[in-house]
């Protein structure tokens, strides 16, 4: 790896950045799973503090968004990244996508400190790993900003010059969709009229979702540290609004996280009246724990890495082949529903979570491939 730092260096001129293999000291670290490389990524002269966290390849190259955001601590930051790429792995290998698991998180304020010249580095970072890991927007990190970069790596999917664009759009139609057969699951009809849906955290993919939950006749809880889309919200859609934490307690069929993870644990799952929870928010479930935790209450969990998988297949279907199909992306998020079927009849057969029967399949696959 240092040789091509090296290169990276005499060709860019950038002296300041620092490429270092953390994976010995990540695995003391909650969520690593057997990760095959954490990379560190420091520019303090260009403001980046970047981790990108590659689970595993065997399927392909290892695919996940580069998350901005102001961690509490460095550690914070590892974690969040490690359990993000495995979802990733995941997520890639359920929706049947050549495609391994990895992910990137920047440990800044993508309001304050997000600048062309921490972008730059970073872009240096992903040439500095030669294709190990290929990125795209998420949390904090805009299409403008996945354009930015694709201007100087390779390494950048999901953009608008000559890529798939914006894969917000997919990842709510797959969450709509899934939504769907988690309440056909339960009550027997997947009608939304007269079905309240608490929707947490109103960005592109939960604006999405709301408008198409209200298009079929849904009403709706929401809440966003916005005030200004929880406002929209209501005027465009009738929602009700409530604040913060408020929204897990809603009295509403459904729940609906669509902001940061782990929003589910042993202390808001007590407070949960909702019967279904299909959100797509990533790592919804605080600790493995949890997902026992909502089984027991009888609320059906719609694992996150398969309910929100359409943004991903969107993204992927530029990868390789170069030849994006618009038809080819829709009718693979058109199986999340069956996928999430199965997940659900397993479950209940076995008498198993769904989030474990979800990891079973994924591991599965994974090891197929292995052998």
């Amino acid at each position: 790896m240092q040789n091509v730092l090296n290169l990276r260096r005499e060709v860019t001129g950038a002296t300041t950045l620092d490429v270092t293999d953390i994976t010995a000291e990540a695995t003391a670290l909650p969520g690593f799973d057997g990760h095959e490389q954490v990379w560190l990524g420091r520019d303090t002269e260009r403001g980046l503090e970047a981790i990108v966290a590659v689970h595993t390849t065997v399927l392909g190259p290892a695919l996940g968004g580069t998350r901005i955001w102001p961690h509490v601590s460095f550690a914070a930051g590892v974690t969040d990244a490690l359990r993000l790429s495995r979802g990733m792995s995941f997520k890639s290998a359920i929706a049947g996508l050549a495609l391994g698991g990895g992910k990137a998180v920047i440990i800044a304020d993508p309001k304050k400190d997000k600048t062309p010249a921490m972008l730059e580095a970073y872009a240096e970072m992903l040439n500095a790993l030669v294709g190990q890991y290929i990125t795209a927007e998420d949390v904090g990190m805009t299409l403008a900003d996945a354009d930015f970069l694709a201007e100087r790596t390779p390494n950048v999917s999901g953009t608008t010059r000559g890529g798939s664009g914006n894969p917000s759009p997919f990842t709510a139609l797959g969450t709509f969709l899934g939504l769907k057969a988690a309440l056909r699951h339960r009550t027997g009809s997947d009608d939304l009229k007269g079905i309240c849906v608490a929707i947490q955290g109103l960005g592109s993919v939960g604006w999405g979702l709301a408008q198409r939950l209200q298009a079929e006749g849904a009403t709706l809880v929401v809440s966003d540290l916005d005030p200004a889309r929880t406002e929209r919200a209501a005027e465009e859609f009738g929602a009700t609004v409530v604040e913060g934490q408020e929204i897990i307690a809603a009295d509403v069929e459904v729940f609906a996280p669509c902001a940061l993870g782990g929003v589910l644990s042993a202390a808001t799952i007590p407070l949960l009246q909702a019967r279904i929870v299909a959100g797509a928010a990533n790592n919804q479930l605080a600790t493995v724990t949890d997902g026992e935790r909502l089984r027991e209450r009888d609320i059906l969990y719609a694992p996150d890495y398969v309910i929100n998988a359409g943004g991903v297949i969107n993204v992927a279907a530029e990868i390789g082949s170069g030849r994006y199909n618009l038809d080819h992306v829709m009718a693979r998020v058109s199986q999340i529903p069956s996928t999430l079927t199965r997940i659900f009849e397993r479950a209940a057969q076995e008498g198993r979570t769904t989030d474990d029967v979800a990891e079973t399949m994924a591991r599965e696959i994974i090891e197929a491939a292995r052998r």
